[in-house]
């Protein structure tokens, strides 16, 4: 017994008792494969930020054909439902959003398979991270004045979400004056 779609058989003019040869079978089967894609690509487009590389690995790991996977990546793009520009705009506005810098956004956009030619135009959108990095501080902080080791987890964070060594010196120096940072300290 072959599962499949309602539309799959009304395209295929398929009714209950119907006999089908081997080119017919080959043909539901091909049908079949293909509607099982394209379903599970639109499952996979809808929940997340995915590149056309990365739906395409995505639907072959689940066990689509190279070739459905292929059709189903065409299919999603013709529709303007899939589009790199746009993928990379918006997984840039979401890692803004989270407070993460530049390094971690590139980063984001290499892990998402995004083409590097949307890169530059997707990091544009990038403010100046000054208040990413002073509202992280006042978090972390929570106005005190760090010791040596937690200013350094401070920094370390920082680091992993992304931000520049001139970024977070600034931001440090914002929040307190006092603070004795230079780049002997090991944080460069």
């Amino acid at each position: 017994m072959i599962k499949t779609q309602d539309y799959v058989i009304a395209d295929l003019g398929l009714f209950k008792g119907l006999s089908l040869d081997e080119d017919e079978l080959r043909r539901l089967q091909a049908a079949v494969g293909l509607a099982s894609a394209k379903n599970r690509a639109v499952r996979i487009a809808a929940a997340s930020a995915v590149s056309k590389k990365e739906l395409q690995r995505r639907l072959t790991q689940k066990g689509e054909s190279s070739e459905d996977a292929d059709a189903a990546v065409r299919w999603l793009s013709d529709l303007d439902l899939l589009d790199d520009r746009k993928t990379a705009e918006q997984l840039v506005r979401i890692a803004v959003n989270k407070g993460y810098g530049r390094t971690r956004i590139k980063q984001i956009l290499f892990e998402k398979r995004i083409p590097q030619e949307y890169w530059e135009e997707a990091l544009s959108l990038v403010p100046e991270m000054d208040d990413a990095v002073d509202q992280f501080l006042a978090r972390r902080l929570k106005g005190r004045e760090p010791d040596e080791k937690e200013l350094k987890r401070t920094v370390d964070a920082l680091m992993r979400r992304g931000h520049s060594w001139q970024d977070i010196r600034a931001g440090l120096r914002r929040y307190s004056a006092t603070l004795d940072i230079d780049q002997e300290e090991g944080y460069e």
